[in-house]
């Protein structure tokens, strides 16, 4: 038996316990323990606490907040209707593209010959691309709209961080020619200019979206719901025709060439149905390649320039005297001296005329004539046809930027000023507006609105004057481009044509210089209209300014090529015509 088990006895014989021995005997008080005690409770009790309030009061809070780094809710864009002519050719189309963004932080750990093949693909600069790069926030775009194959390229550099979006990019294939009419969308696909922006509602769509889980490198790793689906926009089927468009376009900007004119302008209208088959505007430009854009470029001169319409506004005078049976085509009007002083203003003719019939006054495009005729009628009367017809007030036609062009009350009226507005001085006008107007002549009468939408229903007219006065007209016109008249240049073989001449001083700083626009209105066939062509050409020059030689032969062009596109039959035996100097019309 060991000596400790000896001691160990001897301690309990005595009556000792073991844990009364000295060197195990507590000193620390009992309030210390119980202290502690209390606070190791205090503590679990409040992780309890936070426990249940961060589980039971605020678990969508943090649900969200959990959501916000691991979920995304990504768009799916609407592919963008198509725009397409009368027959179905296509004006502008959605092609897929890619756009290129990045993670900054992590795409600058790429090694710098890897960062400079990458701005090349973009076709920028490094330190342009480092410029981008140089910045704060998790997501930067590079570049919009990358055609496929360099975005293919892109990702096959295998930089970390960058990453493609699929987007669409429009594609004009009529480019120039139909620039205009279209108009253009920006890089976030939304139309700016011509009917892409006039059809944005229909044509856009709704973009959809999902729900998706993302890694830290936004890679997506699981598909949680579709929200909503894509709808893709409609088509829109245009009243333009492309083959007449091209028809005068080519027209249009070979005069413009050829008589150096600032810019030149046509539209061509359906005169059964008011459907535009075709608007032109020089200069133009390319929708597909806007880099080089300049405000005279952009300008849809057709429906958003005004000016003085000069010896096109005579026959809506004339007419309005034959309906109210002042004057009939064979009253005589004296027009000597080739002056005539109103209040202390003189008005001119071109030429000395003489005694000439009403019908006469047209053919000549006497400014005195008119005047003397527009004289006899309340200012009233002429004011409420001007305003039937459509001038001084916004043409609805669904199409942006359309002016109302300036016609003041009459209220207002001097004699002088009755006087020129009965010849287009005075007042301003768009040549969309000017176009429709000669509808009445060209309808027997009746006034119908205009549409860039193919029509599948004849439109109601509102009658203006009778069918008596409005085929009287015609004959009026048609004596226009016959041996005599001031558009002799616009005659078509084959087809008999009307219309009228219009040769007007610009108006700068609010007064006129010596610059001119020049513009034509007419119509064929005469025995049944089918077309309405108005041609105008701002500031010819090279010494040729009258429009019966300037504008004239243009509208004669478009007018021969577009019936024969249409198959319209010829009504005239001429089949030959000699050319014969126009007689200048007054300004």
């Amino acid at each position: 038996m060991s000596r400790g088990n000896s001691n160990s006895r001897m301690a309990a014989g005595k009556g000792v316990s073991f844990s009364s021995n000295p060197v195990l005997a507590v000193k620390l008080p009992v309030w210390r323990s119980r202290l502690l005690l209390f606070f190791l409770f205090a503590a679990f009790f409040a992780l309890m606490t936070r426990a249940l309030y961060l589980q039971g009061m605020t678990t969508e809070f943090l649900q969200k907040q959990g959501e916000n780094r691991y979920a995304r809710t990504l768009e799916l864009s609407a592919t963008r209707g198509k725009i397409i002519d009368r027959h179905g050719q296509v004006l502008a189309s959605s092609v897929p593209v890619k756009a290129i963004w990045a993670i900054p932080e992590d795409v600058l750990t790429a090694p710098d010959a890897k960062l400079r093949e990458l701005a090349g693909l973009l076709e920028m600069s490094e330190a342009e691309l480092r410029k981008k790069l140089d910045s704060d926030r998790q997501f930067v775009y590079l570049k919009r709209q990358v055609e496929q194959a360099a975005a293919d390229k892109i990702v096959g550099l295998g930089i970390p961080g960058i990453e493609t979006r699929k987007e669409y990019k429009r594609f004009y294939p009529e480019g120039e020619v139909m620039a205009h009419v279209v108009g253009f969308t920006n890089v976030e696909d939304k139309g700016q200019e011509g009917i892409e922006l006039a059809s944005e509602k229909n044509l856009a769509g709704k973009t959809g979206s999902r729900r998706v889980i993302k890694d830290r490198l936004g890679r997506i790793v699981e598909d949680i719901e579709s929200i909503r689906p894509p709808h893709d926009g409609k088509d829109i089927k245009l009243s333009i025709d492309s083959k007449i468009q091209y028809i005068a376009y080519t027209h249009v900007k070979e005069a413009v060439e050829k008589f150096k004119a600032k810019a030149g302008a046509a539209v061509v209208l359906d005169v059964q149905t008011g459907e535009v088959l075709a608007l032109v505007n020089l200069p133009t430009y390319n929708p597909n390649d806007r880099s080089v854009l300049t405000g005279a470029q952009l300008r849809n001169r057709v429906i958003t320039d005004t000016f003085e319409p000069g010896s096109t506004m005579k026959p809506f005078t004339i007419a309005l005297a034959l309906e109210t049976g002042r004057v009939t085509p064979e009253t005589i009007i004296q027009t000597a001296p080739g002056a005539m002083t109103i209040g202390t203003q003189t008005i001119h003719d071109a030429h000395k005329q003489g005694t000439l019939t009403v019908a006469g006054v047209i053919q000549k495009s006497s400014n005195i004539g008119t005047a003397k005729i527009a004289l006899q009628m309340p200012p009233q009367e002429m004011w409420e046809m001007f305003a039937t017809l459509g001038f001084g007030q916004q043409p609805n036609i669904g199409f942006p930027g359309a002016v109302a062009g300036r016609m003041r009350n009459f209220k207002t009226w001097k004699p002088i000023e009755q006087a020129t507005m009965s010849y287009g001085h005075g007042l301003s006008v768009s040549l969309l507006q000017i176009a429709r107007s000669y509808m009445i002549f060209a309808r027997k009468g009746d006034l119908i609105p205009l549409t860039f939408q193919q029509s599948t229903e004849m439109p109601m007219g509102t009658r203006v004057i009778s069918e008596a006065t409005a085929m009287k007209m015609r004959d009026m016109l048609e004596s226009v481009t016959q041996p005599g008249g001031t558009a002799t240049q616009a005659r078509v073989p084959g087809y008999r044509v009307g219309g009228k001449t219009g040769t007007a001083h610009k108006v700068e700083a609010g007064r006129y210089v010596n610059k001119y626009v020049s513009d034509f209105v007419g119509f064929a066939p005469m025995s049944n209209p089918r077309i309405i062509v108005a041609v105008m050409l701002d500031e010819p020059s090279g010494g040729a300014y009258y429009a019966g030689t300037v504008a004239g032969p243009v509208f004669a062009a478009i007018i021969a090529n577009v019936l024969r596109s249409m198959n319209v039959v010829p009504d005239s035996s001429v089949m030959n015509i000699i050319p014969e100097p126009s007689v200048p019309e007054a300004l």
